[in-house]
């Protein structure tokens, strides 16, 4: 479990974390999500110990990181994929890791396996595209066995086939109870992948749930509605607290009333209905909706 307290960090006049609390819990694959410039990046070097908070705690599983006397075997961590020496041949690299760790070269071999580098093990590292730093990077992060994962953009640079294997990756160390906390601006692949999210904006915090109720929140009672009837269906759920918008050919869109109260209006009526679907906002929309205020980085349109 991370647990964040207070957390703050102000660098000269720009406070980069503000009061920031949340609890990643253990079992479940958490989302870090925020605008550019909202704190995210700060608030993993904060948990690891690499910046110093200017107020606040942050502990993993009830200790702070630099009190770990084998953090390796504690806390795995992708912050930069290409935080090695270029000279070095993966393997090699791995293997360093694993002697100052008392970990045996069997586990090496192991990741090696597990992260597709078996056939580019003994290249250097620094010739790496983009998505093999990655499997690298990931592959330090696993090497200690560790109950706590925190991942920077680690789909970042990966193909099709390797954002599928990190997805179900993260998911089944989850299952194992372990505490999984990864950060991604890559929101369809959030979707599939987290349990719950952690939103911050302006390094405060924005939102803490469960992408279901995350999803909900920000979709709030939009129903699309087919009916053959759908001009009078459009009449009987006339409200000022309803707004219904038709498209002309029999599809209507209501905000206002749930798809269960529109189905016993429709029944009581006798109407027939074709489709009556609660409509999602996608979590690009939702993330949208919920960090509009907090964007610091915007666009300039010119006319």
């Amino acid at each position: 479990m991370i647990e964040a307290i207070g957390l703050t960090k102000q660098y000269g006049s720009k406070r980069a974390v503000d009061d920031l609390s949340f609890t990643v819990q253990p079992g479940l694959v958490t989302g870090f999500l925020g605008p550019n410039g909202s704190g995210k990046s700060t608030t993993m070097r904060l948990i690891l110990g690499l910046d110093a908070p200017t107020a606040g705690t942050v502990t993993v599983a009830g200790r702070r990181y630099r009190d770990f006397p084998a953090p390796l075997h504690e806390v795995g961590a992708l912050l930069e994929a290409r935080s090695l020496h270029p000279g070095r041949t993966a393997y090699r690299h791995l293997l360093a890791l694993a002697q100052t760790h008392g970990i045996p070269r069997s586990r090496v071999d192991e990741l090696v396996d597990l992260v597709g580098l078996h056939d580019v093990a003994n290249k250097r590292a620094g010739k790496f595209s983009l998505g093999m730093g990655q499997r690298l990077g990931i592959a330090v992060a696993l090497l200690g066995d560790p109950q706590t994962l925190l991942l920077d953009e680690p789909v970042n640079g990966l193909d099709p086939e390797g954002i599928h294997w990190i997805r179900t990756l993260l998911r089944g160390l989850a299952a194992e109870g372990r505490t999984v906390f990864i950060s991604s601006h890559l929101m369809s692949e959030m979707a599939l992948t987290a349990d719950h999210l952690i939103v911050i904006g302006r390094g405060h915090l924005v939102a803490d749930m469960s992408v279901t109720d995350f999803l909900a929140t920000a979709s709030g009672q939009l129903v699309r509605v087919r009916a053959p009837r759908a001009t009078e269906l459009a009449a009987l759920l006339s409200d000022p607290a309803v707004h219904v918008t038709s498209d002309g050919t029999g599809s209507l869109e209501v905000s206002g009333l749930s798809s269960d109260q529109i189905g016993e209006i429709a029944a009581a009526n006798g109407i027939a209905l074709h489709e009556l679907t609660p409509l999602r906002a996608s979590l690009e929309e939702a993330f949208m909706d919920f960090t509009r205020e907090d964007v610091e980085y915007k666009p300039q349109v010119h006319a």
